[in-house]
């Protein structure tokens, strides 16, 4: 009897503890009723995800999440569109931070435009020393360089340097020359000093340009952190929660990591290390520098000039300048040289490659110096002209990295520039992609916008704002969109040796993510550039 009455008490006990639910796991936020694109490598889709801290902890559908998570807050988005936050893969984000200081050229349609632009800005904010950026001759009827004449009339006694939009050449006026002890003897390699009738005419394409910077007045820390903090603000407007700042010194850097570890900066970065010796010395003596939001790990090293400055460096004569071939900023010497000093390291080398000339250098001192490795994911950045037998050179080593702006803003004078046959290598990203299996895509700010949504219309669309041309340019060359959001997310981390922290909706990684009212895999093409994006979160934490 005894036996029987303990067997019926043990059966109620079991029973009960059968019926009773299973806790939840604590967490801080779920999200629902959402349509999530996860770009995981199957590329599904979700509806819910929980956050603990500043990660992902589960993925799924809403009732699943919801059962098995308790959050301090659950945010419902009615049907919203959710992105991984994107990445810009190849950009200038401090320079860009720096120019909303000074005299704003972009879209300006003449060099009259252009000097109304500097007296009006002259007139509001007096310097001593004028600096101005974007002012690009390919968009005005005369399409010739201008000429120093009229900033040396109007501002006789104070320096004028006013860059072009492509960061590859500079107007500068009498007085700067003369700070710059640059006259008519002046010898440089690497670029030009453009003359008219054996005078100055005061562009200067490329190497020569570093006379003139040497010569402008230093940032002052406050300017700086202000740059930054307002490069910030524009990125996270736009969706961008990670960007590949191209190029900056050690100084740059260590600012940037102490404002992100007070509190001051959140933009994770990806900073490529300008090539000059001690900076790179530095990084290679102390290794790899990475914390949750700043990664280096790369050198920036520039191969060759811009072809809007006719600076690209090319195999053959341009088309529309006889016997000029543009010019390796970078000697070739000096390429190989970096290329074996870096191989032994954890390093990547990120070269800026436009011309086929400079393409051909990059790829094959790459391949020679990482002949016995893998999985270096050293990058071409741009990768713009590809000689035809130079394709196959792009592997798990060497990666494209592009910007599909450059291809609609170029389109009206790239052929011009090449030519025909040089034309079916240029801006080839399927060809790229198809070679190397991954193509990170970026802006190049602040030479193009900084809106990733004018990225993805040109890398899927190749048109441009005004829709143009009709059925798109280059249409081989095109990507589809499944593979563009790749390339502004998963792929994009994984050129940056971050795809296991970031760049897709997964458990583990970063809740760095983006709500949208409208989908981008399928709203109508010539929509895509007018799209916005509602919210922006880093690390669990809403940023705009």
């Amino acid at each position: 009897m005894r036996n029987f009455l303990f067997l019926i008490f043990l059966s109620i006990l079991l029973t009960a503890c059968k019926d009773k639910p299973e806790a939840k796991t604590a967490v801080d936020k779920i999200f629902i009723n959402a349509t999530v694109y996860t770009v995981d490598a199957e590329f599904s889709k979700a509806q819910a995800f929980a956050i603990r801290g500043d990660k992902f902890v589960a993925v799924g559908l809403t009732d699943s999440i919801q059962a098995k998570y308790q959050a301090t807050e659950t945010i419902d988005l009615q049907g919203k569109i959710v992105y991984p936050g994107f990445i810009d893969a190849h950009c200038h984000f401090f320079r860009f931070g720096a120019s909303l200081q000074n005299v704003d050229l972009v879209g300006s349609k003449s060099f009259d435009e252009v000097v109304q632009r500097v007296q009006e800005f002259q007139a509001q904010k007096p310097s001593d020393f004028i600096y101005g950026r974007g002012w690009d001759q390919n968009d005005w009827e005369d399409k010739a360089f201008p000429n120093k004449r009229k900033l040396d009339s109007l501002f006789p006694d104070t320096p004028v340097v006013l860059q072009r939009i492509d960061g590859h050449a500079l107007l500068v006026n009498q007085k700067a020359l003369d700070l710059a002890k640059i006259d008519n003897t002046t010898i440089t390699e690497g670029g030009e000093i453009v003359k008219e009738n054996n005078e100055l005419t005061g562009v200067l394409v490329d190497n020569p340009m570093d006379l003139i910077t040497s010569i402008m007045p230093q940032m002052t820390r406050e300017q700086a952190t202000a740059a930054l903090q307002d490069a910030q603000e524009y990125c996270f407007d736009y969706g961008l929660t990670t960007v590949n700042d191209a190029g900056l010194d050690k100084e740059t850097i260590f600012l940037i990591d102490s404002l992100q570890k007070a509190g001051a900066l959140d933009m994770r970065m990806y900073a490529m290390i300008s090539n000059t010796p001690a900076d790179v010395d530095y990084f290679l003596k102390h290794g790899i520098l990475k914390t949750d939001k700043l990664n280096v790990r790369s050198v920036k090293v520039y191969g060759d000039g811009a072809l809007g400055s006719r600076g690209a460096a090319l195999r053959e004569p341009y088309s529309d300048r006889a016997g000029h071939y543009g010019a390796m900023v970078t000697p070739v010497d000096s390429i190989y040289s970096l290329a074996q000093k870096l191989a032994p390291s954890a390093f990547q080398m990120n070269t800026h490659a436009i011309g086929d000339s400079a393409n051909t250098v990059i790829l094959k001192a790459y391949a020679e110096a990482l002949k016995d490795q893998s999985d270096r994911r050293w990058k071409i950045e741009h990768a713009q002209v590809i000689s035809p037998e130079d394709f196959n050179y792009f592997d798990e080593n060497i990666l494209p990295s592009v910007q599909p702006t450059h291809a609609t803003s170029d389109m009206y004078w790239a052929k011009d520039r090449l030519g025909e046959r040089r034309m079916k290598g240029a801006y080839a990203y399927k060809k790229l992609l198809d070679e190397a299996g991954i193509i990170a895509l970026g802006t190049d700010f602040p030479v193009e916008q900084v809106n990733p949504f004018y990225t993805f219309y040109a890398a899927v669309a190749r048109k441009d704002l005004m829709q143009y041309p009709e059925g798109g340019f280059q249409m081989k060359d095109a990507l589809s969109r499944e593979e563009t959001l790749r390339g502004m997310t998963i792929w994009a981390a994984f050129s940056n040796f971050e795809e296991a922290e970031k760049g897709s909706i997964e458990p583990g990684k970063f809740a760095d993510f983006i709500v949208m009212d409208a989908d981008l895999l399928t709203i109508p093409e010539d929509e895509i550039p007018d799209l916005k994006v509602n919210q922006t979160w880093l690390g669990g934490k809403q940023v705009k």
